[in-house]
């Protein structure tokens, strides 16, 4: 017989009604009265080590002028950035054909946009398009040479647009080849388990500056003399040879985690090879993974800075060209905060995309 409760359920505190940024406040920070404490005390020490640095960056910064003479010396001279914001973004692009960077910009934020918003349609052509057809236009309104555009060499790239040339062939080139060599350390054949073993080994165990010299210094020496290889697409291979190494062991890790007996039922039912690893395993492992291809896409878009060791003006090398001048001496902090907010945007974009890609792709049991 099942028994029966003779004593009262004791009393309950009743459900908290309240939404929006009160409710919000009071679930995260003002739950317990040690919450409560320690949230303000947080709060005061924030606002006594920020509000000198706003006073700085914001509130006492000038902000309009074309020269030195502009700025009072109070705050920061954001003027040394806007008088020097077209060299940022185009480097040393002539002028007349910026035209073709912004046109690449347009196309290249049109993709990012079709492919990120879940409601956009047709993401296979998009995928399509972003891999096939836009790298294919960009390189010739980049270049030029032909369609009746002028020729514009790579030395004259510079700026945000070649740190986004850099970062993106880097990101688009290690992640396919990243996942060709973490299925190949993981073959059961002996040459190519060999091979991909060495390849991962060998480009990790170097530093990513060694990478660097030895493209653009060391690799003209071993090819024909007649055989003349862009500096810039030197450095592209390299950073792509380079980042695919770690993000191969990334990808490993994924596959590592799936268990054997999803392919096995694969395998059952008359999947081949190519079939199981695309069908079944890597869909789960990429998706196990998405945080560790972030970090290293993260990474990739960051260590875009070292080209400038090989000539290359990227965005940190034109701001550092720009404190050159004897007109804007004197203002590297302005300079070298705007290249590390620049650099966060991104990064953070980036970062908080794959956090809504986790959410969206999570399919199993949240405790």
């Amino acid at each position: 017989m099942a028994s029966t409760r003779t004593e009262m359920i004791a009393q309950r505190r009743p459900p908290d009604l309240r939404r929006g940024a009160m409710g919000w406040l009071r679930a995260n920070l003002f739950d317990t009265p040690l919450n409560g404490a320690v949230t303000l005390v947080t709060l005061g020490l924030l606002a006594w080590l920020l509000w000198p640095a706003l006073q700085w960056a914001v509130f006492q910064a000038d902000w309009l002028g074309d020269s030195r003479e502009a700025c009072s010396g109070e705050g920061a001279c954001w003027v040394f950035i806007g008088a020097r914001f077209e060299s940022i973004v185009y480097g040393f692009y002539p002028e007349a054909e910026r035209w073709r960077v912004d046109l690449v910009f347009l196309l290249m934020a049109a993709l990012v946009a079709w492919l990120a918003i879940p409601r956009l349609p047709a993401k296979r052509w998009a995928v399509l398009v972003a891999l096939v057809i836009f790298p294919v236009v960009a390189f010739f309104l980049l270049v030029g040479g032909s369609f009746g555009l002028a020729h514009v060499p790579t030395r004259d790239w510079g700026g945000v647009m070649l740190t986004l040339t850099i970062a993106t062939v880097g990101i688009v080139g290690s992640l396919p080849i990243g996942v060709v060599l973490a299925l190949g350390r993981r073959s059961q054949m002996p040459l190519v388990r060999g091979f991909s073993v060495v390849f991962i080994e060998f480009w990790r165990g170097v530093p990513l500056i060694t990478v660097l010299f030895m493209a653009s210094v060391m690799l003209p020496l071993f090819v024909p003399t007649q055989v003349e290889f862009d500096k810039l697409l030197r450095a592209l291979v390299g950073i792509m040879l380079f980042w695919s190494a770690y993000m191969a062991e990334v990808v490993r890790g994924g596959l590592q985690a799936i268990p054997r007996g999803q392919e096995e039922a694969a395998k059952a039912l008359g999947m081949g090879y190519w079939q199981r690893m695309a069908l079944i395993v890597l869909p789960q492992a990429l998706k196990l993974v998405i945080p560790g291809i972030v970090n290293t896409f993260i990474a990739l878009f960051k260590d875009t800075s070292l080209v400038l060791i090989i000539g290359l003006f990227d965005l940190l090398a034109i701001i550092r060209a720009g404190l050159t001048d004897s007109n804007w001496l004197g203002f590297a902090t302005e300079g070298y905060v705007f290249a590390a907010l620049v650099f966060w945007v991104f990064c953070f974009s980036m970062s908080r995309y794959s956090q809504y890609i986790e959410r969206r792709l999570h399919t199993g049991h949240r405790n």
